[in-house]
């Protein structure tokens, strides 16, 4: 699909798809995690969900048969999370509340796909031992033939070397318009990363 650009009077720019029609942030998320493999009937965590921009549509994506696990320290955040889930009539999300460590209270091989999105960076984790100590805990979790999907919106450059040195390895790299804060919009690489069997 490809997307138009069109400035409108306050100088935001608007994004169109080729039929000229404008795309909600909600739609952009769908059409987002489709691209990069979410489908029906998986479980995802997303590590770090905030206000949930991208965890509602993973829930839509995943249906019924999937489940979708909203991670974050920040209870009021998912407080709210939960209400737009009940509001949209979601059943199939389950959040947990981080200390804010690496620390991931799941079982070993219980996901289908982990999302990293703007997360991977020096202010959540500031030291390089404690990204790794996330990294083993998303490989743990993480099944024999799932994926992680990492925006690394602020370490670029490190994040590859970092995740591969975690067991993990580069499957494929998306360059595209990416929602932050649940209001921008921005073009950014994500990358999709296999485990490699120990």
């Amino acid at each position: 699909m490809r997307l138009h650009a069109e400035t409108h009077e306050h100088g935001k720019e608007l994004r169109r798809d080729e039929e000229g029609g404008r795309i909600g942030l909600n739609e952009r998320a769908v059409r987002i995690l489709q691209r990069i493999g979410i489908r029906r009937g998986q479980t995802v965590l997303d590590f770090g969900c905030g206000c949930g921009t991208y965890t509602i549509p993973v829930a839509r994506i995943v249906g019924r048969k999937g489940k979708v696990y909203a991670l974050d320290k920040d209870k009021d955040v998912l407080r709210d999370l939960m209400q737009k889930a009940d509001s949209a009539r979601l059943n199939n999300m389950e959040i947990i509340t981080s200390s804010g460590g690496p620390k991931i209270e799941l079982p070993e091989e219980s996901v289908d796909v982990a999302l990293l999105f703007d997360v991977l960076h020096r202010y959540y984790f500031p030291e390089m031992d404690e990204r790794r100590r996330l990294m083993d805990e998303i490989y743990r979790i993480t099944k024999t033939n799932g994926f992680i999907s990492v925006w690394p919106k602020h370490i670029e450059s490190e994040a590859r070397d970092e995740i591969e040195r975690a067991n993990f390895y580069l499957e494929k790299k998306y360059s595209l318009i990416l929602i932050h804060n649940n209001k921008d919009i921005e073009t950014g690489r994500v990358m999709n990363f296999r485990k490699k069997l120990r």
